[in-house]
C-alpha cells in the first residue's frame, strides 16, 4: 500500500521540524521539503502545510511557490507566515503589527462551523509569533478565528479545502494545537493514522531486501543508538549479508567496547571489533587544537575502517546511521549555518571506497529512532543512553592526549554516570560529561601537599540538543561524586560543576 503523505513545505521557521513531529505524533507520515524545491515525487500527499518563516511577505525575499498542483485538489493549510502568504497572493493586506505579535493569546472567536477548528474551545490559548498581521482578507476568505488583538486569527477560502491560521499549533504553547493539526490531517486530509514503530519495521525491511538483495553491506557501529538501530534493520533484512566495524578508538567511556561488543553479539548481530587504541593515541600525540584533534581521530577512523572494508570481499554498500534533522539541515531554506565546530560525528568516508550509501532511518526523528529501537530488541543502555560525540574523550580532555590522561578520565566518568544511574538521576538529564581541564590546582591529602588535575562535571536538560540548561543536581548528589572522584581517582584533587547553559555556553567544552 503507498504511504499517505503530509508535505510540508519549509520557508525557513525555526518551528518546523515541530510540525513535523506533531504531526507525526498522529501517527501520519510527513516530509519536509524547501518550498522553492517542491517535489514532484512524493507518492500519495495527501495534503500541504505551509511553514512560518523570518522574513516578510511583503519584502519578496522568498518569492513564491506555485501551489497550483495542490490548491483547490487536495487539502493546504499556512501557519503564520504561510498564511499571511495565502492572503497576500490573492489580494489581501498584510501590514506591520503596529506592536510585534509574540506570545500567548486567547481565541474569543471561533467558527464552529469550520472542520480545522470546530473541535476547539472558545479561549483556547495559541501562541503568536509574527511581525506582520494580515489587516484584510480577500472577498472569498472567511475568518474562521480570531483574538482580542488579531481579528484574522485564521480562515478558509471558500470554495476549497484551504485554510490559514496566525497562529503556531505546533508549539507546546498552543495547548489546543495538536487537536487543529489531527483535525486537518485526519478529518480534512483523510489520513489514516497508519504509520506506526511496527508499520516502519515492516516496510523498512521489506524495502531493504528489495533494494539489497544479496549483496554486502559495510556499518561503522558507535555504540550510540542511531547506528545501532540501523544495524538491526539492516540485520532483519540481510543477515549475515550486513558487515558491522566496531573500532576502540582507544576513547570510548571505561569498559565500554567490551560491553557493548557482547551486546551486539548477543543480538546476533556479524560484528568484528577492532583494537586500533595505539594507532589512535600516536596520531593524537602532541596535538592540543580542538579542530585538528577532531579531524585527525575522524582521519584515523576512515583509515582503520577502510583497511578492515577491504577485508570483505565485493562488498557493495556503505550503511550510514542518518537521521533526518540530517537530512533536512543539508537542504535548509536558510542556507549553510555558521560553523561553530565541526560535526561531533563522524562525516561521510572518501570517495575512493567506492560503496553505494544505504541509510535506512534517514526519515526519522530522534526520538522515533528510540521507539523502533525498543521494538527492535535493543538493551535500554544502547537506546536510553546519552549523546555521546564522535571523537569521544577526545573532545572531553582539553590541551594534548595522552594514556595516561584518558585513564583518568575514564575513571571519573564512570563515577559520575554509574552515580547518576545509582541516584536515579540519568533519565532525568539529556547529557552528562566529564571534562579533565588543563589545569593542575594545589590541594592537601593527609599531611601532603598535592598539585594535581581539576576535572569538570557538566549536566544539561534539552530536548534537541540546540538549546540546554544546566542541570539543578543536588547538592547531596555532588558532594559524594566530588569525594568519591577525589578519593578513588590517583591524578585528581579538585571538582568542579559547570552552570552555564547553550546559549551562550556549548553542550561540550570542544
Amino acid at each position: 500500500m503507498t504511504q499517505e503523505t503530509i508535505l510540508i513545505l519549509d520557508f525557513g521557521s525555526q518551528y518546523t521540524q515541530l510540525i513535523a513531529r506533531r504531526v507525526r505524533e498522529l501517527n501520519v507520515y510527513c516530509e519536509i521539503h524547501p518550498y522553492n524545491h517542491i517535489p514532484t515525487n512524493v507518492p500519495s500527499i495527501k495534503g500541504v502545510i505551509l511553514s512560518g518563516s523570518p522574513f516578510s511577505v511583503r519584502d519578496g525575499i522568498l518569492g513564491s511557490p506555485d501551489l497550483s498542483p495542490f490548491r483547490g485538489k487536495i487539502p493546504v493549510l499556512g501557519v503564520c507566515y504561510g498564511a499571511q502568504l495565502l492572503a497576500w497572493e490573492n489580494g489581501g493586506n498584510v501590514e506591520p503589527s503596529a506592536i510585534r505579535e509574540y506570545g500567548r493569546a486567547n481565541l474569543q472567536f471561533i467558527d464552529e462551523t469550520c472542520p480545522l477548528v470546530q473541535t476547539m474551545t472558545h479561549g483556547s490559548q495559541v501562541w503568536m509569533s509574527h511581525g506582520d498581521t494580515i489587516l484584510s482578507l480577500p472577498e472569498n476568505f472567511k475568518i474562521i478565528a480570531s483574538t482580542s488583538d488579531v481579528a484574522v486569527g485564521g480562515f478558509h477560502i471558500e470554495g476549497e479545502d484551504t485554510f490559514g491560521i496566525q497562529f503556531h499549533p505546533e508549539v507546546y504553547h498552543s495547548t489546543e494545537g495538536l487537536k487543529l493539526l489531527q483535525n486537518f490531517v485526519v478529518g480534512i486530509c483523510g489520513c489514516h493514522q497508519d504509520w506506526t514503530p511496527d508499520s516502519f519495521i515492516e516496510t523498512s525491511i521489506a524495502s531493504l531486501k528489495q533494494q539489497l538483495g544479496n549483496d554486502k553491506v559495510v556499518l561503522g557501529l558507535s555504540g550510540g543508538v542511531d547506528s545501532s538501530v540501523a544495524a538491526m534493520l539492516l540485520h532483519k533484512a540481510i543477515g549475515k549479508n550486513l558487515y558491522c566495524i566496531f573500532v576502540d578508538n582507544g576513547l570510548l567511556r571505561k569498559n565500554e567496547f567490551e560491553k557493548v561488543i557482547h551486546s551486539y553479539l548477543d543480538l546476533g548481530l556479524n560484528v568484528k571489533g577492532v583494537d586500533a587504541k595505539d594507532s589512535f593515541l600516536s596520531a593524537l600525540a602532541g596535538i592540543s587544537e580542538p579542530e585538528q584533534k577532531r579531524k585527525i581521530i575522524g582521519g584515523t577512523f576512515i583509515e582503520v575502517f577502510d583497511e578492515e572494508a577491504h577485508h570483505i570481499e565485493d562488498v557493495q554498500w556503505l550503511a550510514q546511521g542518518t537521521i533526518y534533522p540530517d537530512v533536512i539541515e543539508s537542504v535548509s531554506v536558510k542556507g549553510p549555518s555558521a560553523t561553530i565546530k565541526s560535526h561531533h560525528n563522524v562525516g561521510g568516508l572518501p570517495d575512493y571506497m567506492k560503496l553505494k550509501i544505504v541509510e535506512p532511518l534517514n526519515t526519522l526523528f530522534k526520538d522515533e529512532v528510540r521507539i523502533i529501537g525498543r521494538q527492535l530488541g535493543l538493551p535500554s543502555f544502547i537506546i536510553d543512553r546519552h549523546p555521546f560525540p564522535g571523537p569521544g574523550l577526545g573532545i572531553r580532555i582539553l590541551g594534548d592526549i595522552t594514556a595516561v590522561k584518558v585513564r583518568i578520565l575514564q575513571d571519573v566518568d564512570d563515577i559520575f554516570i554509574e552515580g547518576l544511574h545509582q541516584h536515579g538521576l540519568y533519565d532525568k538529564v539529556w547529557q552528562a560529561a566529564a571534562i579533565l581541564l588543563p589545569v593542575q590546582s594545589v590541594g592537601v591529602m593527609g599531611d601532603e601537599r598535592t598539585y594535581e588535575n581539576v576535572v569538570a562535571l557538566r549536566a544539561v536538560g534539552s530536548t534537541d540538543g540546540m538549546t540546554a540548561d544546566w542541570s539543578h543536581l543536588p547538592y547531596e548528589f555532588l558532594a559524594k561524586i566530588s569525594n568519591e572522584i577525589i578519593n578513588k581517582v590517583k591524578g585528581v584533587n579538585r571538582v568542579v560543576y559547570d552552570i552555564s547553559s547553550k546559549p551562550p555556553a556549548t553542550i561540550e567544552w570542544e
